[in-house]
């Protein structure tokens, strides 16, 4: 008997430590209404994004334009700020398909962004190859927390950046990088990273004041044009095979090449 109490007393423990755990996790993917973003603040596409939205729909059969949820997110995303629920709601009614199964899309996909962000929205990868190449992002993390002010996941509070860290980006020959908005910056130092943001605020302040500032050009920061070895050519050093030094005239193979 003291052992079906004790099997009946672990299954009750699992059960609601078991229910307590599905509880965070419906928290955390539950939403929150606030602000503007709650489903009595709509949303409206402008009449140039809605000619956008006709290009995009033209390239999906009638039928099957639901298909076209993630670009069309991507422009209320882009004219919004941010997805919020409104933009979600204006997003399923054009195309004709269930709320829901436009949230599980904006949920999914990290690049919606349920909650506003900055004019810059700063990323950074900080995943195994930045870790390893160049300076290794852990000193990027920290040059952007000391310039900025501001841990990941938050935003200034002049509403310029915003600061989080990423998945891999697929720039890994070119690690340490960041992109910022949809640019990105590679072979990133300390100090690189630091002269860019400074850049980027200055090119914020005199827009303002109807001026511009110099900023960076995206790619990599480091002097080289796009990912080339940087102690020069180590493969391919001969001349690559082409036809026209493969092929004899009358087109035939050359013997010499054969």
């Amino acid at each position: 008997m003291p052992d079906i109490i004790l099997l009946v007393n672990c299954a009750l423990k699992s059960h609601i430590v078991w229910e307590s755990a599905i509880a965070d996790q419906l928290t955390f993917v539950q939403h929150r209404n606030k602000g503007d973003n709650n489903p009595n603040v709509t949303f409206k596409f402008t009449e140039q994004n809605l000619k956008l939205i006709d290009e995009i729909l033209k390239r999906y059969p009638p039928q099957y334009k639901k298909a076209a949820v993630m670009p069309v997110l991507d422009v209320g995303q882009r004219q919004h700020g941010y997805t919020s629920i409104g933009v979600m709601n204006e997003v399923a009614r054009l195309l004709e398909m269930p709320p829901m199964r436009v949230y599980e899309v904006a949920t999914f996909y990290t690049m919606y962004n349920r909650e506003p962000v900055g004019k810059y929205f700063v990323q950074l990868c900080t995943t195994t190859p930045c870790q390893l190449g160049g300076c290794g992002s852990d000193k990027i993390v920290k040059a952007i927390t000391e310039h900025l002010g501001i841990t990941p996941g938050h935003t200034t509070e002049d509403g310029l950046f915003t600061f989080v860290e990423v998945e891999c980006l697929g720039a890994c020959v070119n690690a340490p990088m960041v992109q910022i908005n949809d640019d990105y910056y590679e072979d990133l130092t300390p100090e690189s990273m630091k002269s860019l943001l400074t850049a980027l605020k200055e090119s914020a302040t005199a827009a303002e004041a109807g001026q511009t500032v110099k900023v960076p050009a995206p790619g990599p920061l480091s002097g080289r044009d796009t990912c080339e070895n940087s102690a020069g050519l180590t493969n391919l050093i001969e001349p690559v095979w082409d036809p026209a030094t493969m092929m004899r005239k009358d087109g035939a193979l050359d013997e010499q090449t054969q």
